[in-house]
């Protein structure tokens, strides 16, 4: 696994190569709004985790998804983490983890 310096590095780096589409992540489900779809915890897996952590600030911590769906779609996900991470259902925080 490759190590990035910066969070834009990863992404740019990880798009090109194969994972081009963004997920948004939502309390039950991943959603990709170009595609407008919605992909739940069962029909995914996270092939690559990647931890940034802000200079100044926790609240500049980061994680980078790398996912793949059952369907064959790549994409990203960007999420706080931390006591900053957003409210999910436990079946995404078990996926997530």
């Amino acid at each position: 696994m490759k190590n990035y310096d910066t969070l834009s590095e990863a992404i740019n780096d990880l798009q090109a190569k194969e994972y081009p589409y963004d997920f948004n992540l939502r309390p039950e489900c991943l959603e990709c709004a170009s595609l407008e779809i919605e992909i739940h915890p069962e029909d995914f897996k996270v092939d690559k985790t990647y931890r940034f952590e802000g200079m100044s600030s926790t609240d500049d911590n980061s994680i980078l998804y790398a996912i793949s769906s059952k369907n064959g779609i790549k994409g990203l996900l960007v999420d706080a983490y931390g006591v900053y991470a957003e409210n999910i259902s436990e079946a995404m925080r078990k996926k997530l983890r």
